[in-house]
């Protein structure tokens, strides 16, 4: 993924079984990626960059009291993991009690910047655990401020288990216990799922990147999204 700048703008126009349920969580994770530069290279242009996108979301997002953010993308390969999660590091570094959502049930991939030291159950676990108690599926104070809700795993059936109500529940129970929660999305040309998971909590960035992204695509998710009653924010453009 790119670690270059980062630059902001408007947004474009526009139940298992009981076995299953008692398992235990994983301990925090032990090991960053690179990719994590918020953390790893704090004097980098990309973690500058990131700060400079946590200032402009502090102004106009969180002072506002919303407290969900998609972070999704038209198409794959543009950044949208790398941008969550170094946000989510980001905001945690002043002060903000920050949950970092995987909903990327098709190629998650916050498990390979964040590295859990086995695999950890997460959200495709707690979603097909309907009315199970939801806090044990995060793993708490990966960082001071930073939870993570790992995917689990791609799912086979994603789609079904982020249209049923039980995941607007978790999500809900998510806003209610974190300052800011921030979530990744599978690309948008890829599946529904991202208007689905935008619908439910409300708010969405939408990342591109040079030479790789394409304006059409870009203004299609915005419309979208907007057709399904949520709020961009804003975009980031991804530069190499």
């Amino acid at each position: 993924m790119s670690k270059a700048a980062l630059r902001t703008a408007k947004p474009v126009v526009a139940r298992p079984t009981a076995a299953a349920r008692s398992a235990p969580a994983a301990a925090a994770p032990a090991a960053y990626s690179a990719d994590l530069v918020t953390l790893t290279s704090p004097q980098s242009r990309g973690a500058e960059a990131i700060r400079a996108l946590r200032a402009h979301l502090l102004a106009q997002h969180l002072n506002a009291g919303r407290r969900s953010l998609v972070v999704c993308a038209a198409t794959v390969d543009v950044g949208c993991t790398f941008v969550a999660t170094n946000l989510a590091v980001a905001m945690a570094q002043v002060g903000i009690k920050t949950l970092l959502v995987d909903a990327d049930l098709r190629a998650p991939a916050i498990d390979k910047i964040i590295r859990p030291p086995a695999p950890a159950t997460g959200l495709v676990q707690c979603l097909s655990a309907q009315g199970a108690p939801i806090s044990d599926y995060i793993q708490d104070d990966v960082l001071p401020n930073l939870s993570v809700f790992y995917s689990g795993g791609p799912a086979a059936n994603a789609q079904e288990l982020l249209t049923h109500d039980w995941f607007e529940e978790v999500m809900n129970h998510c806003l209610r216990e974190y300052d800011l929660t921030i979530v990744d999305t599978p690309p948008a040309n890829a599946s529904a799922d991202v208007r689905r998971i935008s619908n439910v909590m409300g708010y969405s960035l939408i990342v591109a990147r040079r030479n790789r992204s394409v304006v059409a695509d870009v203004k299609t998710l915005a419309d979208q999204l907007a057709d399904d009653h949520v709020k961009v924010v804003g975009a980031v453009m991804n530069t190499d």
